[in-house]
């Protein structure tokens, strides 16, 4: 137990926490358990589903990122009539280091986020609104390149300074390297991306619209030249028999609109890089990836996709799958399911589940399986929500598709 102090001062004693080590590359591993989870905003609700996460003392977790929001309590509450909680001192939205480090600091004084980080190893991303919402390289809202800069580099120092990476992530000013390669033994490889720093700025002019021809545009990328590259060029000769792409907005397409003619998509999510996309599916052919599993977060639903070569012919071929993560507290208690959305899976026949309830996910896996449960609440307004398994789905190596348990 670590102290603190000197003489004459009182001594501070921090609580124990646990890590882990990957195994060596190449060795065997038998099995592998850990979660996704993150999109926590404060005010919507409580870090119920942490609390039932750090009893099951996971092998590691991935935090696909909106660990904090930058947002003021006041803009919350614009979008809803009552809030569950309120940040102490009611502080307002995030520009300077210091705002960013104070609103890291009230995350972290909860107790239930305390424990999950307390139970395992958190391997850490970021996603928009550690800078600003729906930030996409030096477009920061309406700032000037230099004020995006310095926004950026003050969001990322707090970051880094907040939260468990390593020395190669200590941020450069505005600039961080966030992009990184995980190996567990010869069981997983799993490679983080970072789908805000070098992304283009959305195209079409809205966050959701009909897909406009700037969508396409192969000079545009949601990765940046060099990342792609790297990430491509990383699917060669992978002797891991899972392959994990580890990121934040999701990969497979979601029309919103019922008219086979209209295609109406989210612009920052990969259906406004569509090239990017394309070239991410040309380069895990080429390179013959097996068991290609996608993990994502961001929209604050659970969703179960197939990636397909092309998503406009439902008997396109298989790459592989996507298992998008619901939200910790971020849009509060929300619902299983409403009749708009199961409209909506059936004319997009790739994606096999939704639900819009709170949780995170947990996954299982050996040479032989690969399994992931939905772990969703009841309700995080009470403090005291009951969690159960949702939905469960296996995947078996050289088999891309899923399947239901």
């Amino acid at each position: 137990m670590a102290t603190f102090g000197s003489c004459g001062t009182s001594v501070a004693r921090s609580a124990i926490g646990r890590t882990r080590t990957l195994p060596a590359a190449g060795s065997a591993v038998s099995q592998l358990r850990f979660a996704v989870a993150g999109c926590q905003r404060y005010e919507d609700g409580y870090y119920t589903a942490y609390r039932h996460l750090a009893r099951e003392h996971f092998d590691f977790v991935f935090h696909y990122g909106d660990y904090i929001y930058e947002r003021s309590a006041a803009h919350a509450r614009q979008h809803r009539k009552v809030l569950v909680r309120e940040m102490p001192g009611n502080p307002g939205e995030c520009f300077t280091l210091e705002d960013y480090r104070n609103r890291y600091s009230i995350y972290q004084l909860d107790p239930d986020l305390q424990a999950a980080q307390a139970s395992a190893p958190f391997v850490m991303s970021f996603d928009d609104h550690e800078v600003r919402d729906n930030w996409a390289g030096f477009k920061v809202g309406n700032l000037s390149r230099q004020q995006a800069g310095a926004r950026r580099a003050a969001a990322f120092q707090a970051w880094y300074e907040h939260l468990p990476v390593r020395r190669a992530q200590r941020p450069d000013g505005p600039d961080i390297q966030a992009y990184r390669r995980f190996r567990a033994g010869s069981l997983l490889g799993m490679d983080v991306l970072d789908t805000r720093q070098y992304r283009s700025p959305q195209a079409c002019g809205a966050p959701t619209a009909v897909e406009c021809a700037d969508a396409r545009d192969p000079q545009r990328s949601l990765l940046g030249e060099a990342q792609e590259r790297w990430l491509h060029e990383g699917f060669r000769n992978r002797a891991t028999r899972w392959n994990v792409l580890a990121q934040q907005v999701p990969v497979a397409r979601f029309d919103r609109n019922p008219d086979p003619e209209v295609l109406e998509v989210g612009m920052d999510k990969w259906d406004g890089y569509v090239t990017t996309r394309d070239r991410l599916f040309a380069a895990v052919e080429a390179a013959k990836l097996p068991n290609l599993v996608v993990l994502t977060g961001d929209v604050h639903v659970n969703m179960a996709a197939e990636l397909k070569k092309d998503f406009a012919d439902a008997k396109s071929p298989t790459l592989g799958v996507e298992f998008i993560a619901t939200s910790i507290s971020s849009n509060g208690d929300g619902f299983d399911t409403r009749k708009r959305h199961q409209a909506a899976l059936l004319h997009n026949p790739h994606i096999k589940f939704y639900n819009a309830q709170r949780g995170y996910m947990r996954h299982t896996v050996t040479p032989q399986h690969w399994q992931a449960d939905y772990q969703v609440l009841d309700n995080i307004s009470s403090g005291n929500g009951k969690l159960s398994t949702r939905k469960r789905f296996v995947l078996e190596p050289g088999k891309p598709g899923l399947s239901e348990t």
